[in-house]
């Protein structure tokens, strides 16, 4: 795929240098998971080559719009997908495969395809996972600089909601990620 390497140059290059310091959970290391879990997914899926890079580009900049806002970001993402894929000779019919990868990402995921389903699976993988509460605390700790939460009870009780209302997608995540995803909100029930 023509300016794939170039257009991954790119968005890291903003990603180190535009994200907001403050994002302790939409950082770099974010995006290096989802992609890492979209990877695992493109391994045991064997998904094609073109969509793979596809996939791969959406993982990368389906948080990029934080780069210039925190409300509505998805929206923002796509302008810059865009902008940057544009710019690098890559198809409107590519750019709007990524495009609907950012949107699919959305709270809440409304993934319409495949590809849509596994990032939406990998961009929430963390909720299923061992190192949930380490991550969880990175959100809380984003979430309370931006004065959107009060305390530590007050977040378990979110959590409790979001996690009860959430799907995966993906025969993969459905099999190995909801189980432990029931554990902590038995977990989480228990510190109310």
């Amino acid at each position: 795929m023509k300016g794939y390497i170039k257009l991954r140059r790119e968005i890291n290059k903003i990603l180190k240098t535009r994200l907001p310091n403050k994002l302790y959970y939409h950082a770099l290391h974010h995006t290096d998971d989802v992609l890492k879990v979209c990877n695992e997914y493109i391994r045991r899926e064997k998904i094609k080559s073109k969509d793979a890079k596809l996939l791969r580009i959406g993982a990368l900049l389906h948080d990029i719009g934080f780069t210039e806002t925190y409300d509505n970001h998805e929206a923002k993402g796509q302008d810059i997908a865009q902008e940057l894929m544009g710019n690098l000779g890559f198809s409107q019919k590519d750019i709007d495969v990524v495009k609907g990868l950012i949107w699919a990402t959305k709270i809440p995921q409304s993934p319409k395809n495949k590809l849509e389903k596994i990032i939406c699976d990998a961009d929430l993988d963390y909720l299923g996972r061992r190192d949930f509460y380490k991550i969880s605390d990175q959100l809380f700790k984003e979430l309370k600089l931006r004065g959107l939460l009060g305390n530590k009870k007050e977040w378990n009780q979110i959590q409790i909601n979001f996690l009860e209302g959430h799907s995966y997608h993906t025969k993969f995540a459905i099999r190995k990620r909801q189980p432990v995803k029931e554990k902590r909100i038995a977990e989480l029930y228990d510190t109310l």
